[in-house]
């Protein structure tokens, strides 16, 4: 069956207007009803954010998300619109996707009283109908609200006619939802704007009170530090939010690797098969997670989860690089490419105070932490002992980032301790052995368990 054309079709085939929060309330219903999730990729929250945000669209609640930097808050508002309608009828033609059946703007209003039920209806799909604005301080009235016309005053309508509007984003998104980002950065004189058609369903444009009755969910996001009473926040508008949701970082590290590995920057197969082992995700995750807690770095900007996923891009990238300049096929990123993370962290974080340490040093001691802490659990130490006792009979083993898998695995051939300890995390193929033993011989290291020895680039761990 096609879709009515005109308000009369529509009026014929018994469609019934909605509001937006009617409408994405009763499609969470009946997904909840289903047991089907309406933020698909979202990792982590599903005990905490979600239920808190399925709670305030039942209520039909605008909603405001604190979080620092990178913990999904733009990504959960554009997936809100998987809530809404598929499609739903407008007026063909209308600035602001006027209901047909209860017009807002003078423009519809007048051209329904004129055609009445032959006026004719498009169909707008929900990808439109989401509408999103970066707050920062130079936005004005006219670019949220609206603005006077001069070309439609030059036409000969007075200036406080309605129809000289040339309506700005919010009204553009009516019956649909409107997402502002980092909310406390706009002007004390806009956020009264804001307030005033959220909650009086008017503003007053150059002078003129204009009546925008318009249909709209709002969802805003801001820094914690910044919305409070003492923040750049007033108060009023606070109030307008039915709820705030406190967003967070991944609690655990398997939600960090979950969201690395989804999030990361894919190519096609360039030749060289790269596989990364579980214990080098497991380092960049708990890398992220120490950072997070780490008194030298500032925890007010936060250590957002972009950390982790440019890390796992960097280290898998140095790892195939290595393998196309020895000319192999198969990679592993090993221990030695964790050098590759200084690039794509020191970027992303802020340092309290330099004083007589290097962020290279703070990072490097991250690093160091979060091998050792994954190293320990990862084996045991009945599992490790054959290793030690082989390097306090005289054994060494030479390592690089430029050493070909083949010599690893010549090495760990003279070495069945070592050779076990490796297979044991999965050391599979040349390249997966040669990361195992270098994580191996790390991990001894940095539990005081074997000596290490660097320079010009190569590395001899003894006993």
């Amino acid at each position: 069956m096609t879709q009515p054309r005109t308000v009369g079709e529509l009026r014929t085939r018994g469609y019934a207007s909605k509001s937006v929060k009617q409408e994405m309330r009763d499609n969470l219903v009946t997904r909840l009803r289903r047991g089907e999730s309406f933020l698909p990729g979202i990792v982590g929250y599903d005990d905490t954010v979600v239920p808190q945000i399925e709670n305030a669209v039942l209520s039909g609640q605008d909603v405001v998300l604190l979080g620092e930097r990178g913990q999904a808050k733009t990504r959960i508002a554009r997936l809100l619109t998987g809530l809404l309608d598929e499609t739903v009828p407008v007026l063909a033609g209308c600035e602001i996707n006027d209901d047909p059946l209860a017009p807002i703007c003078p423009a519809c209003r007048q051209r329904v009283a004129e055609r009445g039920d032959a006026a004719e209806v498009a169909w707008l799909p929900r990808d439109r109908r989401y509408g999103e604005k970066l707050a920062t301080p130079d936005i004005t009235i006219a670019d949220l609200i609206g603005e006077v016309d001069p070309i439609k005053v030059a036409e000969g309508r007075y200036l406080a006619d309605e129809l000289t509007i040339h309506y700005g984003l919010l009204p553009r998104t009516h019956r649909g939802i409107f997402a502002l980002n980092e909310l406390p950065d706009l002007a004390e004189r806009i956020q009264v704007g804001l307030l005033n058609i959220m909650e009086e369903r008017d503003v007053q444009i150059r002078g003129y009170k204009v009546r925008l009755p318009i249909d709209v969910y709002v969802v805003a996001s801001a820094n914690p530090e910044d919305y409070t009473n003492r923040g750049r926040i007033i108060t009023p508008l606070k109030d307008r939010f039915g709820s705030q949701v406190r967003t967070h970082y991944p609690r655990r590290v398997a939600d960090e690797i979950a969201i690395m590995e989804a999030e990361r920057t894919a190519f096609p197969a360039d030749g060289v098969h790269t596989t990364t082992p579980e214990y080098m995700k497991q380092v960049v995750a708990e890398l992220t997670h120490l950072a997070r807690k780490a008194s030298e770095i500032s925890q007010r900007s936060g250590v957002s989860v972009r950390v982790s996923i440019c890390n796992y891009e960097n280290l898998v990238s140095s790892a195939l690089k290595r393998a196309i300049r020895l000319g192999e096929t198969d990679a592993a990123p090993r221990v030695s490419d964790l050098g590759a993370l200084v690039a794509s962290t020191a970027g992303k974080i802020e340092l309290e105070t330099l004083g007589d340490t290097s962020e290279d040093k703070i990072l490097g001691k991250l690093v160091q932490r979060a091998v050792l802490n994954v190293f320990n659990r990862s084996l045991t130490p009945a599992e490790l002992d054959p290793v030690v006792a082989a390097f306090q009979g005289g054994l060494s083993v030479q390592v690089s980032d430029a050493m070909p898998s083949a010599e690893y695995v010549r090495q760990a051939e003279t070495t069945p301790a070592l050779r076990a300890a490796a297979q044991k995390l999965g050391g599979d193929g040349a390249s997966g052995l040669a990361a195992a033993v270098e994580f191996v011989l790390e991990g001894l290291h940095l539990s005081r368990k074997l000596n290490k020895d660097s320079q010009a680039g190569q590395t001899r761990y003894r006993s």
